[in-house]
């Protein structure tokens, strides 16, 4: 056979799709050395050999943190901040790659998928039964409601496409749970509670006070407990159902009622949904340690927490993400086409959450798409391709319902992404393609440099990671980049693209670019940022645990990572329960403040009644009262010219007034000359108000 040239060799790694593979001649197997004379000495043990100290591992990791630390610096004079942060980033990532050439940093190989040919077996009865309740329910998905005659064809529906395409039994194990008792469970079970507590600590103070969208969600769910199942929830600019249904229920099962608490506590219950995924995924990439890493990082980090206490859809985003591509991914590398009906329906599902993740089905066909151009064989890019339509047909059926919604009323489903992506709102300030590169870029360095300027679920201007995991995301990237020049999987070119492709709903915000980046619209891609970083961390573990001997090694790579991921929690924490927590404290309206004050009139010699709140431009919305006093059935909003209608109603009264609002003061001062004024001081800087009591 012909010897091929270097030139053939460029050529394979650079068509790599062709499946024209040419390898480099292996290096002849050195020569076995002489048996060992009776009088040498014995050869060391393996815990006794010493290895040099992988120096260049831990003087890339120094560098990146010390660029991260400098990127978190105030943004007064950002320019020399920016230029000396590239230095010492450029640098360590010159360092990762002597250190991952040496084999002291580099992710460990991906084990190869496993191509195992689909037979392509279906039950055409069970498809066709599935197709006649898909239609059916579709025909019912009428008034814009679910009810019984139309949800039951509709989960017939998704059961039946499943079975029909579902490939071998379901085999149910007795659970042995004497296995589950062993030291990498109890590892995974402590990072867990430490998780919980990240999430659920302090939910009273962060966020201390609900602004007018919470009131907007609670009307949706006061809708639901009325027996009002919508589909998609019309009221201010519309959102789809999951959260409403899901804060509902929390309202029954935790006796919260109606409430700010309500919202906070199904939001945090859905934010703590995603990490199972996200550990299941890093496992499934880079194997367990991996997913611990990511499960942690991901868990204590104050982005994906903040966006979770909200009490708004933002982590719906992030919660059908994972499943969907833990699934999509599982199942590409195990030819299992199971994988791809759980994939299509979690899909399905993610599209009735949050309005940022209408952009994943584009994600899926892009990661198909860079699946099927690393194949050689042509049956394996078809195979895919029939994977892809099983997915998508899955996700349409579980679609249905707001496909019928969408079709009747396509103005109310896409009214608020027509005014961010076009000029239906208001004029593009820009070219399109200048207006789309800007917000690329700021959106790719939100990790590093700004998430944003939103305050009310972000810190302005920071960087959207700490800073611990904003090293190991570069490091880690790089690592990723190296490793798919070596191996040429699909899966590291995946994972790098995912990011940005996860980020676009915040991206395609071109109408209104002072919205991007967000940590709202960007929280799909919680998923990838952490899973990148943990391989980092992962690969910082073994390299550093190879080096010196065996026991030194070890106890020098754990104890590195684990300050790194106590440096890690301990930052998160003061940034959600210090600095965040303090800014939203002093920004948001004090309307719990102001309740306080009228129940405590209620309580004494007043009623609920009898006590009004004033409006005024720029000041707390008057509806968030209902809620605060837990009376959500009161109306407390009283219009200067109707204050002189409640002269004739007896016993006292209590009007609640901003202190600029000098005239409905004088106003009350004329019609009620023995009334009392205090101002109340508030806990916040600037939001003090007035209480004019009547006796």
């Amino acid at each position: 056979m012909q010897e091929p040239s270097v030139l053939d060799y460029v050529k394979s790694k650079i068509y790599f799709w062709r499946g024209e593979k040419v390898d480099l001649p292996e290096a002849p197997e050195p020569a076995p050395l002489p048996p060992s004379e009776p009088d040498e000495e014995p050869a060391a043990p393996v815990d006794a050999v010493r290895r040099p100290l992988a120096w260049r591992t831990l003087l890339a990791l120094a560098l990146a943190l010390i660029a991260q630390r400098i990127l978190e610096s105030p943004h007064e004079n950002p320019t020399p901040l920016i230029v000396t942060a590239s230095i010492f980033f450029a640098s360590s990532i010159g360092f990762v790659i002597l250190a991952y050439l040496r084999g002291e940093w580099r992710l460990p190989d991906l084990n190869p998928d496993r191509p195992i040919y689909d037979p392509l077996t279906y039950q055409p009865w069970l498809i066709l039964a599935s197709l006649v309740f898909a239609v059916a329910a579709f025909a019912l998905f009428t008034r814009n409601l679910f009810t019984w005659w139309n949800v039951i064809p509709w989960l017939a529906a998704i059961f039946l496409f499943s079975w029909g395409f579902w490939l071998g039994g379901i085999n149910f194990k007795r659970p042995d749970f004497r296995s589950l008792l062993t030291p990498w469970n109890g590892l995974v079970l402590l990072a867990v509670l430490v998780v919980v507590f990240y999430r659920i600590h302090d939910l009273t103070g962060v966020l201390s006070e609900p602004f007018s969208d919470h009131i907007e969600k609670l009307y949706d769910v006061r809708d639901v407990l009325d027996g009002e199942t919508y589909i998609f929830f019309p009221r201010n600019t519309g959102r789809e159902f999951i959260q409403m249904y899901v804060t509902a229920a929390v309202a029954r099962l935790f006796g919260t009622g109606l409430s700010f608490m309500s919202l906070k506590i199904g939001t945090v219950l859905i934010g703590l949904g995603a990490l199972p995924f996200i550990y299941l995924l890093g496992k499934e990439i880079g194997g367990k340690r991996v997913g611990l890493f990511a499960l942690f990082l991901a868990g204590i980090a104050y982005w994906p927490n903040v966006i979770s206490r909200v009490g708004l859809r933002f982590p719906l985003y992030p919660l059908f993400a994972a499943p969907t591509l833990y699934y999509l991914i599982r199942g590409l590398r195990r030819s299992d086409r199971n994988d791809f009906i759980f994939s299509g329906l979690f899909l399905g599902l993610g599209l009735h959450g949050y309005s940022s993740f209408r952009f994943v089905p584009f994600v899926v066909v892009i990661a198909m798409l860079v699946y099927a151009l690393h194949q050689k064989e042509k049956a394996a890019r078809q195979q895919a391709l029939i994977w892809l339509a099983i997915s998508a047909l899955a996700a349409f059926i579980v679609f249905l319902p707001l496909l019928r919604y969408t079709l009747e009323n396509p103005h109310a489903v896409f009214y608020r992404a027509m005014t961010r992506l076009t000029d239906a709102e208001t004029p593009l300030p820009e070219p399109v393609w200048l207006i789309f590169l800007k917000n690329l870029w700021n959106a790719l360095t939100m990790f590093q440099w700004s998430n944003g300027n939103i305050w009310v679920h972000s810190i302005p201007n920071r960087p959207a990671v700490d800073i611990v995991s904003g090293a190991l995301l570069v490091i880690g990237v790089a690592l990723v980049l190296l490793r798919y020049a070596r191996q040429r999987n699909w899966l590291d070119l995946f994972l790098l693209l995912s990011i940005p492709l996860l980020l676009m709903p915040s991206i395609l915000s071109l109408a209104f670019p002072n919205e991007n980046p967000s940590l709202n619209r960007t929280g799909g891609a919680i998923v990838p940022v952490f899973i990148i970083a943990a391989m980092a961390l992962d690969g910082l573990v073994t390299g550093l645990g190879s080096s010196l001997n065996r026991r030194r090694g070890q106890i020098l790579a754990w104890s590195v990572a684990g300050l790194l991921l106590v440096l890690s929690a301990v930052q998160n924490y003061r940034l959600v329960f210090d600095e965040f927590k303090t800014q939203f404290t002093n920004g948001a309206w004090n309307s719990s403040e102001i309740a306080a004050q009228i129940n405590l009139f209620a309580e004494t010699d007043g009623s609920i009644a009898t006590a009004w709140i004033v409006p005024y431009p720029f000041w707390v919305d008057t509806r968030l009262l209902s809620t605060q006093t837990g009376h959500f059935e009161r109306n407390f909003t009283m219009w200067p010219e109707n204050i002189p209608d409640t002269a004739p109603i007896p016993g006292p009264k209590l009007f609640l007034l901003k202190p600029e609002d000098t005239e409905t003061l004088a106003l009350l001062q004329s019609l009620y000359p023995q009334g009392a004024i205090n101002r109340y001081p508030s806990r916040s800087p600037g939001r003090d108000f007035l209480m004019f009591r009547v006796p």
